[in-house]
């Protein structure tokens, strides 16, 4: 078609005899009849201000839905303390098993893994000046402040925080979360709450269970690479890892459970309707909650540099 099309406007004869019968009849039709001008999809050329005129666009208004989600999930908290509660208990338990003993085992190997890494490289460097101890310290404040926690978070943002996004983003194809509202039920309280009160719940004690593991896997390379004892091994973690330094470590397993959970329902909440929108959701629910995490705990190094902690 096209090709006719071009042979046309440069007044070059098309020869359609050597083609078969059933195509020059195909190419009759679509040459008989005018395209309709209004039915194509026409790709406009913008300016490189116009693009950055409406990335900034785009981004106000992804600001302004994001703030109108976290203010409506606040007074869903709101009534939930008020006990006005609009979602089942029963939801409430299953996603506590699925954000808690069901994470439990990945979250475990994962820190396991880290604390392994972290005294191995630790001891590479201190057995050079006969301080291979200091092993102990290196993984149990790390743990305790910054790895658990932080791989927690990653961990679940990829594993529940996703599992989130494409619960709510099918449940929107499917029209369900409408239907919610037609019942003047409010998705917020019925499908976010349960599932974010959980993950705020269950993320200090993975996170706990994080820390064990870690510490368990950094005694490995102590005891069997650098000839130390499991008690002195125990004895300088316990003399290392103090209470305010685990406190640290679970004021940002609570935040960290609410980005989680707040990324993956925001996202689900606002995909398209269709199945390639569910994809994306969930692929943005994944990264934002991830990046979120990474600048929050920044921000929270700044804080408690601050506060000498």
């Amino acid at each position: 078609m096209e090709f006719a099309a071009r042979c046309e406007e440069k007044k070059i004869t098309f020869d359609q005899t050597t083609l078969p019968d059933g195509v020059c009849d195909t190419l009759k039709l679509a040459l008989a009849v005018p395209e309709q001008t209004d039915a194509s999809r026409k790709i406009e050329q913008l300016g490189r201000v116009a693009r950055l005129g409406n990335a900034v666009v785009r981004a106000g208004q992804s600001v302004r839905n994001t703030s109108e989600f976290v203010g409506e999930c606040v007074l869903s908290v709101a009534r939930m303390l008020r006990g006005r509660a609009q979602f089942r208990r029963s939801d409430f338990t299953l996603f506590v098993q699925e954000a808690g003993a069901e994470a439990l085992g990945i979250c475990m190997m994962i820190s396991f893994l880290v604390g392994l890494i972290l005294a191995f490289v630790g001891a590479i460097q201190l057995q050079q000046f006969g301080a291979s101890i200091y092993v102990a310290s290196l993984v149990g404040i790390a743990m305790v402040r910054e790895m658990g926690c932080i791989m927690t978070g990653i961990i679940m943002c990829g594993r529940t925080g996703a599992s989130y996004a494409a619960q709510l983003g099918t449940m929107k194809v499917n029209q369900e979360i409408d239907a919610y509202r037609t019942f003047q039920f409010s998705p917020i309280d019925f499908l976010v709450m349960p599932r974010m009160l959980a993950l705020f719940l269950m993320m200090p004690l993975l996170t706990a269970f994080a820390n064990v593991a870690g510490i368990i896997g950094g005694a490995l390379i102590g005891v069997f690479m650098l000839d130390l004892s499991v008690m002195e091994y125990w004895n300088q973690t316990v003399k290392s890892v103090t209470l305010a330094q685990c406190s640290v470590g679970f004021i940002k397993s609570f935040v960290f459970g609410i980005i989680v959970a707040l990324s993956g329902c925001y996202n689900g909440m606002r995909c398209e309707n269709n199945a390639a929108g569910v994809g994306q959701a969930t692929t943005s629910a994944v990264v934002a909650g991830i990046t979120s995490i990474i600048v929050a705990d920044a921000i929270f190094a700044v804080l408690f540099n601050i506060l000498k902690i």
